[in-house]
């Protein structure tokens, strides 16, 4: 829901964006709950305040290396499915395909860049929070670069291709029939494809619209 009043943990060292991040999300209505700048913090934060999504920073104290994604995962693995959405100042895919390594959703990782679209980053947030996935387009773009010999995407249509692509950037099914001008029971249609074709059965206990974007991330 758009107008939904986020209570939101934020984790990030550089104090101008930590600042100027506290300040656009207040303006935009919602409650940060919780400001740190490392990764332990980070952890104690999010066990304390239960947020609706916690904005991380991939590289924080000491090492300025993972420590957020670190604690990112940490955070997911102490409360399944907890809304991450982590921001970084360089694409790396593979942290995408750790924070989808879990198979659930509430999950997003941005390049910093997309901040200053401040209503599609408000937007992303809220696709997290309700438990979706938003990966940067830029991520989806390299993952071109990393197709493997046995593509488990091989039976796929271009345009499948296309929808899961979209669905991968996290993407609402209504979302995706604007961006490709289809119907949007056109897109339902891809959906169902692209869960046969990568062998996703339903199942109650795992987001299929996660999987079929953590097979998109590796292959």
């Amino acid at each position: 829901m758009p107008d939904r009043r986020l209570r939101i943990v934020l984790a990030d060292d550089a104090v101008l964006l930590r600042e100027g991040l506290v300040r656009l999300l207040t303006e935009q209505g919602h409650d940060v709950v919780a400001v740190v700048g490392d990764g332990p913090s980070l952890i104690a934060a999010a066990a304390e305040h239960r947020p609706d999504v916690s904005i991380v920073d991939v590289r924080m104290p000491p090492t300025h290396t993972d420590e957020g994604l670190r604690a990112a995962v940490a955070i997911r693995t102490a409360s399944p499915g907890a809304p991450v959405l982590v921001l970084s100042q360089y694409v790396e895919v593979s942290y995408a395909d750790d924070l989808l390594a879990d198979r659930r959703g509430g999950v997003g990782y941005l390049l910093k860049d997309r901040v200053a679209d401040i209503a599609e980053f408000v937007a992303s947030l809220h696709r997290v929070a309700a438990g979706g996935t938003v990966l940067d387009p830029e991520v989806v773009a390299q993952l071109l670069v990393r197709r493997r010999a046995r593509d488990p995407l091989a039976q796929l249509t271009a345009r499948e291709r296309e929808v899961l692509a979209l669905m991968a950037e996290g993407r609402s099914n209504a979302a995706i029939a604007r961006q490709l001008v289809v119907s949007e029971g056109a897109v339902e249609k891809h959906v169902r494809s692209i869960f046969t074709k990568l062998d996703l059965p339903p199942d109650d206990d795992v987001n299929r619209r996660v999987l079929a974007v953590l097979t998109y991330l590796r292959s």
